[in-house]
C-alpha cells in the first residue's frame, strides 16, 4: 500500500506532487531544492550552501517519513553547472563522513525549478520497515 507523506518541518511543495511516497521499507523522496523551511524561498549562496540546505531539510523531514540517513540507498543529483561539481561533492562528503555513502548518479541539466543550482532526489530502503 502506498503512503503519500509530507513533513511540517520543511517548506510545502510549490507544485502538485507528493514529497515522499513510501511502500513498506522503500521510500522515494521527490527532488529537493534548497528552500528555506521558514520562508519557503530558495536560498542564495551557490552550490555548496544549496546542497547543505537540501541535506538539512532532508534531516528535518526524515523522522516524518520514517527513515534515517543510514537507510539512503540511492541519490540522483542534478546540477545546472557541472563545473561546480567539486563544491557539491565537498558538502556531500561531509554528510557521509561517518556513514557509508549511497549509490549516486550525477547529471548536468540546463535548468532546475525555481532557479535552483542543485536538486537531489533520494531512494531509501530499510531492511525491515519500522
Amino acid at each position: 500500500m502506498l503512503q503519500r507523506l509530507s513533513s511540517p518541518h520543511i517548506a510545502a511543495p510549490k507544485f502538485l506532487y507528493s514529497p515522499c511516497v513510501r511502500s513498506g521499507g522503500i521510500g522515494l523522496v521527490s527532488g529537493m531544492v534548497a528552500l528555506d523551511p521558514t520562508t519557503g524561498r530558495l536560498i542564495e549562496g551557490g552550490v555548496g550552501p544549496q546542497t547543505q540546505r537540501i541535506f538539512d531539510n532532508l534531516r528535518l523531514a526524515l523522522p516524518d517519513y520514517g527513515f534515517e540517513l543510514r537507510d539512503l540507498a540511492l541519490a540522483r543529483v542534478y546540477l545546472t553547472d557541472f563545473s561546480r561539481f567539486p563544491e557539491f561533492n565537498a558538502v556531500w562528503e561531509q554528510q557521509f563522513a561517518s556513514l557509508p555513502p549511497p549509490a549516486r548518479t550525477s547529471l548536468g541539466v540546463q535548468a532546475l525549478p525555481l532557479g535552483a543550482l542543485v536538486e537531489i532526489e533520494f531512494t531509501f530502503i530499510q531492511e525491515t520497515a519500522r
